[in-house]
């Protein structure tokens, strides 16, 4: 259970435009954000969305710090409206909801950049958790994705992959990791937080003139993620895999 005192620690001077067509979502989950937000605006769809989110900036000089929008939306979708968004300020923070039947819409949005997603129906601990995870890299001014320049990549407090040696280790000890193992980590932290799909993946692989099909990209996952921190290799229903920043407190 995440810890009040701990979200609005990051949480109290941020704000948010929430946009979900479904009323009674729509309200609950505003009213939710509102015990931790500075300030909160929500939007029935994305055309709304789009016009509040002008109006904010033309009365405060200011982007909404977090956009969390639905997908399927009448009148502008989910796509349309992160597209409209970016060309607005091509740095701004959007996390999606996305339900098991969004899958048509969620590569469109890899394509875009969207980094962030969110399963429905809501479990609001997984969204206030990802909330709590995108303030603080807003609060510490840190990108969402790690420089590629960066070496030594921190899965938690004691696990690290080394890039330069192609190597995990824990406390300082290597743990052993397969060919097929390397290359995937070596991959997936090339950008910290960004998901790959399926078919990048595989690509990637055949790049190297390796050879991994789906079945196997899942046999592969399951196995590395025994020798990784809990919860620092995510898989995102239907679309891939990515790493989780590890953010220190």
């Amino acid at each position: 259970m995440l810890n009040s005192k701990e979200i609005l620690k990051y949480t109290k001077n941020l704000s948010v435009l929430f946009v979900e067509d479904h009323n009674e979502l729509r309200e609950n989950t505003t009213e939710i954000l509102k015990n931790f937000f500075n300030k909160v605006d929500c939007a029935e769809d994305g055309r709304e969305a789009l016009k509040k989110y002008r109006d904010y900036n033309k009365e405060t000089s200011k982007h909404y710090d977090i956009v969390l929008s639905d997908i399927q939306m009448p009148n502008l979708n989910g796509v349309e409206l992160t597209s409209k968004l970016y060309e607005i300020n091509p740095f701004q923070l959007l996390i999606i909801l996305s339900a098991h039947d969004d899958t048509k819409y969620l590569l469109p949005l890899i394509n875009l950049g969207i980094e962030q997603f969110v399963k429905k129906p809501i479990d609001y601990q997984e969204l206030l958790r990802v909330l709590l995870n995108s303030s603080r890299k807003i609060q510490q001014d840190t990108s969402v994705v790690t420089p590629v320049s960066s070496k030594k990549i921190n899965l938690n407090d004691s696990v690290i992959f080394d890039k330069e040696n192609s190597s995990l280790l824990e406390n300082d000890k290597m743990v052993y990791l397969t060919k097929y193992e390397i290359i995937f980590m070596q991959f997936l932290t090339s950008n910290i937080g960004k998901i790959y799909s399926n078919e990048n993946i595989a690509n990637q692989y055949e790049l190297l003139e390796e050879n991994l099909d789906i079945q196997n990209i899942r046999k592969l996952v399951s196995k590395l993620r025994k020798k990784l921190p809990d919860g620092s290799l995510e898989s995102i229903y239907g679309i891939g895999y990515r790493i989780i920043p590890y953010i220190q407190d």
